[in-house]
């Protein structure tokens, strides 16, 4: 690992620390610093001539931001001469605009892959995309972890009894279903209506739930509309606690207030993005997936399988 070097942007710096403390490396020498109207500038204060280089990252808010930090880090090790640029992005921005689902909207996914690409990036390790198919936006090597070995590890931990994992919506019963599988439980589906671009009506409920622990499983928790709904069709239809599983925790707007007075008795999340200290409730237990992007960062340098870190 002596020509792998390991980088971290301002968006998660705790995040970077935990990663090189797995892998037992220091974390790079690297000034971040902005001209008077605001512009980034980036200074590279160590030899990456001929290196591996790993940039952590998370495009995570203030999502611009830290969006065009990375772009400008990437720009800065590819003139410094660096063997290959890994950009890792434990969460992976603007990937809700995947496609056109109205006339005359942009498809900003791809638009963000073109630009990383066009950077000079050479790989990238991200985690649990909105919509999987992102990876096919660039035509570069995407690696796409998934948090659900640490998450399921957790609930196995916690032995609830009568567990069922539920989806909010269609659009998460993919990785419902694996998280099901992992923890050997039944499977059940809020059906809901969209009355509103963050606004969420549910209207059904697919599955037997009644007398049960129901764990409520998305990729993220933004203002929290799909899951509070979710959670209220869930304690209507008989179960006994409510537990919800989300990678990343976006958290924007009154969504830790919502929280705080929901059913929900615990959401769990991953420090792909960091949580503000004004955010920290009891009922939120952040893991960490350092270990993961860690163990992934040193099979990508060291040519290995990354796939048995799949769930």
């Amino acid at each position: 690992m002596n020509n792998c070097l390991l980088f971290t942007g301002s968006a998660n710096q705790e995040l970077g620390a935990a990663i090189a403390a797995y892998l037992d490396k220091q974390v790079g020498r690297m000034a971040i610093t902005h001209f008077s109207d605001g512009e980034i500038m980036v200074a590279i204060e160590e030899n990456v001539r001929g290196k591996d280089v790993f940039i952590i990252q998370s495009t995570c808010p203030p999502v611009n931001e830290n969006l065009m930090e990375l772009l400008v880090m990437i720009d800065a090790f590819k003139r410094a001469s660096a063997e290959r640029i890994t950009a890792v992005i434990p969460y992976f921005g603007y990937a809700r605009q995947d496609r056109k689902d109205k006339p005359r909207v942009p498809i900003t996914a791809k638009l963000v892959a073109n630009l990383l690409t066009a950077s000079g990036v050479n790989r990238i390790l991200t985690m649990d995309l909105h919509t999987p198919q992102i990876q096919g936006f660039f035509d570069i090597p995407v690696d796409h972890l998934f948090a659900a070995p640490v998450t399921v590890s957790y609930f196995q931990e916690k032995k609830l009894d009568r567990m069922v994992v539920v989806s909010p919506d269609v659009g998460s019963v993919k990785m419902a279903r694996a998280f099901a599988k992992a923890l050997r439980t039944p499977l059940a589906i809020v059906d809901k209506r969209r009355d509103g671009p963050t606004s969420v009506e549910a209207v059904n409920l697919i599955g037997e739930i009644d007398g049960s622990v129901a764990i409520l499983v998305d990729d993220m928790i933004s203002t929290g509309g799909t899951l509070m709904e979710a959670a209220e069709v869930l304690k209507s239809k008989g179960a006994t606690a409510i537990y919800a599983s989300c990678s990343h925790g976006v958290l924007v707007g009154d969504a830790v207030a919502r929280l705080a007075a929901s059913s929900i008795a615990e959401l769990v999340i991953t420090d792909t993005i960091p949580l503000a200290p004004e955010k920290r409730l009891e009922k939120i237990k952040v893991l960490s997936v350092a270990g993961l992007l860690g163990e992934a960062i040193k099979r990508i340098h060291l040519s290995a399988s990354v796939s048995s870190l799949f769930l």
